[in-house]
């Protein structure tokens, strides 16, 4: 987790998401206070102690995204606060003292020159610098939680805790990778099944399909990419495709797009399955749809061949993450209803709301809540353990 501080250059000042930015003053803070290279968090983060970083000076964090963009700065400590859930649809406030990255230069996207600016980025990765783990270690909330992205109406759900309805299958993380990866066995585009290679989800580093909120879109090897689109395409003979910003892969389609092409459907370990439906997958551009799916095989080293799902895949859905007994699940849902989370501490179940974030984005709705999700104005709702 890391936000914009006060001392950052390149750091926007303003979002055209309707989100008042605020950047973070430790001086302003009476708990505040700095993170240093001496202490047992940094040398957690760098697998031991820092080279050329002194025991009395901040511990530095570098952060790189998949698209280039990255934030730099130091660790600080201050108190967080949040919301406990209360009982039904109600919550009290409540706090934890958490340590997060103070961003001190960023670039890319998560500079000024962006018009859709955020505060800063919520962390709730599977290290123990994240904010999950952070909240779990000091015994405040279980190691589980779950969000679900409304690509109707914008918004959604984002709770920590138990969550006891609606229930999900679950399928197991694959072990000592550093993201939420899981196994797929198989893609089905309408009653056809792809003939894939066994092994194609699995290569090199890259073991397993990545779960990732933070990503928009979703990319699969080549391998998976081409017989897939070209599976999309076909059912409609007389299409004329285009390719956009070349990389989307676009056409003119005036009819349903859910009655003309077929649903997408991944399956994975333990009998799971994730349906995609075309109106999820399928993203309008000007008077064109686009397709979200994105060739891996055309990405840079890092990303080559992987396989990750994105928004794009898990809007309309309840998805659950479980780090204590290391499995994820989901199921489709109504993201502008409510979810049943327990109170492990007393036993007693409650239920947690949606919340609508107004903006004044000119994006397809769809995309607009998943920028949306990333401005830290969802509620935290959590439940202590």
């Amino acid at each position: 987790m890391w936000v914009n501080c006060i001392q950052c250059k390149e750091c926007p000042r303003r979002s055209s998401l309707g989100i008042e930015l605020t950047l973070y003053d430790i001086k302003d803070s009476s708990t505040g206070k700095f993170v240093t290279c001496d202490q047992e968090f940094c040398h957690g983060v760098y697998g031991g102690p820092l080279t050329d970083c002194m025991a009395n000076t901040s511990c530095p964090y570098l952060e790189i995204y998949g698209d280039g963009s990255s934030t730099t700065g130091y660790f600080v400590q201050d108190v967080v606060q949040y919301d406990k859930v209360s009982g039904d649809l109600q919550t009290t406030s409540t706090n934890g003292s958490l340590i997060f990255g103070c961003g001190a230069r960023q670039s890319g996207n998560l500079d000024s020159t962006n018009e859709e600016a955020l505060d800063g980025i919520i962390g709730f990765g599977k290290s123990n610098s994240s904010m999950i783990s952070q909240l779990a270690s000091s015994g405040g909330v279980r190691k589980m939680f779950a969000h679900c992205l409304d690509g109707i109406n914008g918004g959604g759900i984002f709770a920590i805790g138990h969550v006891v309805q609606p229930e999900v299958n679950k399928t197991p993380l694959v072990p000592n990778q550093p993201h939420y990866s899981i196994n797929m066995t198989a893609v089905q585009v309408g009653l056809d099944f792809l003939n894939l290679p066994t092994d194609v989800f699995g290569v090199g580093d890259n073991k397993g399909t990545i779960i990732d909120s933070g990503t928009t879109l979703a990319y699969l090897p080549e391998m998976v990419y081409e017989p897939l689109v070209s599976k999309i395409i076909s059912q409609q003979p007389d299409l004329k495709v285009h390719t956009v910003h070349d990389e989307y892969t676009c056409f003119q389609y005036s009819e349903s797009v859910d009655e003309g092409f077929p649903n997408v459907t991944f399956h994975f370990e333990n009998s799971v399955s994730l349906k995609v439906y075309p109106h999820e997958y399928l993203f309008p551009f000007e008077d064109l749809w686009c397709i979200g799916w994105q060739n891996s095989g055309m990405q840079s080293r890092d990303r080559k061949n992987m396989t990750l799902l994105g928004d794009l895949v898990l809007s309309n859905k309840l998805v659950l993450y479980d780090l204590e007994n290391q499995v994820i699940g989901w199921t489709e849902y109504n993201c502008s209803s409510s979810i049943k989370v327990r109170d492990e501490r007393t036993g007693t179940v409650h239920l947690v709301g949606s919340h609508y974030l107004t903006s004044d984005c000119s994006l397809n709705t769809q995309w607009c809540i998943i920028l949306l999700l990333l401005s830290l104005l969802l509620h935290l709702l959590i439940h202590q353990s």
